[in-house]
């Protein structure tokens, strides 16, 4: 097969992206089957767009029938979706009000940022440190849970919850790292 990146550190991001969401969707599938889908379906809903993402960043690190321009859209919507769905819609209850209202506008900042990323004609003009900027404020939102989570009393879904909310930047992270090396070309 023919890989896409051929420079190790590259190759690097990107496998170790995979390898870390493949094992956190692993987890996060294993608690739908353990709490049954009555109780956890949006984990399973959300686990279906993050199992695409990982599928379309094979796709295009072994150059299989996958452009830049589809990549870039439908990964960016891939994500987009899920936070929409689990950070807007169906924000879950946090115990503190302000962590859950910061989480709601970065949340919102960060719909906004994707949107105008996969919208522009000219993605490869969109500049490094935008990119970056995606995951930055992914990775706030996912600290911003996990310390609502560490302050609230555990139970036996704080394993869970604290595997799921990382899900995401892991992979924004590798998208954002195919993002900025596809700008380079």
């Amino acid at each position: 097969m023919n890989i896409r990146f051929k420079n190790k550190s590259d190759v690097f991001n990107i496998v170790v992206t995979a390898v870390a969401a493949v094992l956190s969707v692993g987890i996060m599938l294993y608690g739908v089957w353990h709490f049954g889908l009555q109780e956890s379906w949006p984990e399973l809903v959300l686990n279906l767009f993050y199992i695409a993402c990982l599928v379309m960043m094979w796709m295009y690190f072994f150059n299989c029938r996958i452009t830049t321009q589809q990549f870039n859209y439908w990964c960016s919507a891939c994500v987009g979706v899920t936070v929409l769905l689990r950070d807007i819609l169906f924000q879950p209850h946090l115990a503190y009000f302000p962590i859950q209202k910061a989480c709601l506008v970065l949340s919102v900042a960060l719909l906004i940022m994707l949107t105008y990323f996969y919208a522009r004609k000219e993605w490869k003009t969109y500049s490094k440190r935008n990119l970056w900027m995606i995951f930055l404020v992914d990775m706030l939102i996912a600290a911003l849970y996990n310390l609502d989570i560490i302050l609230e009393p555990g139970d036996e879904y704080t394993a869970y919850l604290l595997t799921e909310i990382w899900i995401r930047p892991t992979i924004t992270y590798g998208l954002v790292a195919c993002f900025v090396k596809a700008t380079d070309n």
